[in-house]
């Protein structure tokens, strides 16, 4: 019981502190009243992920190719679109690579980063997606640590990211990933049209090589802002700075297992 009061104590010590220090402008965006909604999502997500496989063993597969073609391309879509304007508005604000705090007015630049920020993290809901379709098309194998831990994390992540800090220089990271995705989610989406497309994808061991880049790149750009004098919550350099090395280190894992063994290749 102890145990239990002194959880529900520090849970309702975090809402509060979401509460007061919650960016007003995207309060009443979807999903950023409270930390609830997202709560349920994650651990919706991750029942899903546990149950999912026992109710489809003995079910066939089922095959869903025109929902993953125009899932895949919606997804590069969004991806252009988020790259676009994390870019753009960027530019237009004279943003630095180096040191950017975050502008949290009403100001036209500020509301449009805050506005990408927060489609990049509801991207990272609409993502989990991709879990559903491996569980339902009774691809197991793919439900990895890595899988796993990187959608569900992604989410709580970015929640926390544009409830408290919607811009400054965490668009680096995401308008690193939108770009990223842009390459992956071309590649999901041609090699759902089937096999035909085959000779024209050798090019995937070079998406994981490429996701391993922007993760060095996101290392490199928050280490620096770790050591230098900058009006950034320096909280959120030191876990997007560890988040990164547990990523360098799990998709690096992946890589060997999938790339320099015979071992089957994984979607992650």
């Amino acid at each position: 019981m102890d145990f239990i009061s002194g959880l529900g104590a520090k849970v309702a010590y975090v809402y509060e502190l979401l509460e007061a220090q919650g960016d007003p402008r995207v309060e009443n965006w979807l999903l950023m009243k409270s930390p609830i909604p997202i709560s349920c999502i994650v651990i919706g997500y991750l029942l899903v992920v546990w149950l999912g496989p026992k109710l489809m063993a003995n079910r066939n597969a089922l095959q869903l190719k025109p929902i993953l073609v125009l899932y895949n391309f919606f997804l590069v879509g969004l991806s252009i679109y988020m790259f676009y304007e994390f870019r753009v508005t960027s530019w237009k604000a004279n943003y630095s690579y180096r040191c950017q705090p975050v502008d949290y007015s009403n100001s036209v630049l500020g509301m449009r980063m805050a506005r990408v920020c927060w489609w990049y993290f509801f991207s990272k809901v609409i993502e989990v997606m991709d879990t559903i379709f491996f569980i339902l098309r009774k691809k197991n194998n793919q439900l990895t640590f890595l899988h796993v831990y990187h959608h569900s994390s992604m989410m709580v992540n970015w929640y926390l990211g544009v409830k408290l800090i919607a811009g400054g220089q965490s668009f680096f990271l995401a308008m690193l990933n939108s770009f990223v995705h842009i390459i992956m989610y071309s590649y999901y989406g041609l090699a759902a049209l089937g096999p035909g497309m085959q000779k024209y994808l050798w090019w995937k061991r070079y998406m994981t090589q490429i996701q391993l880049m922007q993760f060095l790149a996101v290392i490199i750009h928050t280490g620096y802002n770790i050591w230098v004098d900058c009006d950034f919550p320096q909280g959120f350099n030191y876990a997007v700075f560890l988040y990164s090395i547990s990523l360098v280190a799990l998709f690096g894992n992946f890589y060997l297992k999938a790339y320099t063994t015979k071992q089957e290749k994984y979607r992650v």
